[in-house]
């Protein structure tokens, strides 16, 4: 197939593979085990997802009726160019190649654009089902889309890569709420701090309390038992994809390993995984493919590049 090639999509695919680099490092670096065609596939779908994320992670001066007709905007030139199987946006033209090439439905990222309108609206979430349709869309739906991607031997392959999905959304809730709460947004479930007896005060005025330690610790365990849920589905993925989905899910857990060896305080500044990590990760993941007879798989990996 190699549409990333082809000069009617070229540019949008290296302009999806810049997008994925530089929002994703440790998204980018797992893509590295895929082969060429998967790989770049993913880079065309992790750029379609970021580029509508970065409508309202940099809202710019835009109010969010403005932000809203953005997305609209988004929402209709996606809807035709699945119907007419080309577009002339910058991220859609790859986006739309690829969907074809894998049959993604349409549905997924219209699925994902809504995701992102409720971070336009919603602030605060009232309890764990609000919260988890929200993971759903802006993350477990990139799972989904990916499973297409990746192959699969079996369809419940699709309810694994959900799991995963939402599970590296509430990591990026756990490592960013400091971060969240300077742009007015708590993702906490509000029953959940009452439970804990949490006001959003302390929130605010980012105090960190025993209670508050044993809310993040209930926090962190909860996003560890959707990975665990996750984890069964990787068998369920073609050969040549199976290590590049659990490099990204050891790399991207490794996060709560951070915020627990930090006292689970989330006011400590936002935790990640040094690059020397995910290069182990990288290179125990890859060694595995030299026992699984891999080759097309274990083979395309160039760690020069990697680790430039």
């Amino acid at each position: 197939m190699r549409a990333w090639r082809n000069s009617d999509y070229k540019l949008s695919y290296e302009y999806s593979r810049r997008l994925t680099k530089e929002y994703s490092k440790s998204f980018y670096l797992s893509s590295k085990l895929l082969p060429q065609e998967k790989r770049w596939a993913t880079y065309s779908v992790y750029g379609f997802c970021r580029y509508v994320d970065n409508i309202i992670d940099n809202p710019r001066l835009r109010t969010p009726f403005q932000l809203e007709r953005e997305l609209d905007a988004i929402k209709e030139e996606l809807t035709l160019a699945f119907r007419t199987g080309e577009s002339e946006h910058p991220i859609l033209n790859s986006f739309v190649r690829t969907a074809s090439l894998y049959s993604i439905p349409l549905n997924l990222p219209l699925e994902l654009i809504e995701g992102v309108r409720m971070d336009v609206n919603i602030k605060r979430y009232k309890s764990f089902d609000e919260l988890y349709l929200f993971c759903y869309r802006v993350a477990g739906v990139v799972g989904l889309m990916m499973t297409y991607i990746l192959g699969y031997s079996d369809k419940s392959a699709f309810y694994y890569a959900e799991k995963l999905g939402v599970a590296m959304q509430l990591t990026n809730i756990l490592r960013d709420i400091s971060e969240d709460m300077q742009n007015g947004k708590i993702y906490l479930p509000l029953n959940e701090l009452e439970e804990y007896g949490i006001e959003e005060s302390e929130i605010v005025n980012e105090v960190f309390s025993d209670k508050f330690e044993k809310l993040m610790a209930f926090q962190v365990e909860r996003a560890r038992k959707y990975y665990s849920a996750a984890n069964p589905g990787i068998n369920l993925l073609e050969k040549n994809s199976r290590f590049a989905i659990s490099s990204a899910s050891n790399v991207y857990s490794g996060i709560l390993d951070k915020i627990e060896l930090g006292g689970l305080n989330p006011f400590n500044g936002r935790v990640y995984v040094p690059g020397q990590r995910k290069i182990a990760i990288l290179l125990s993941e890859y060694f595995k493919t030299r026992f699984t007879g891999s080759k097309e798989y274990a083979g395309e990996v160039n760690f020069d590049k990697v680790l430039g």
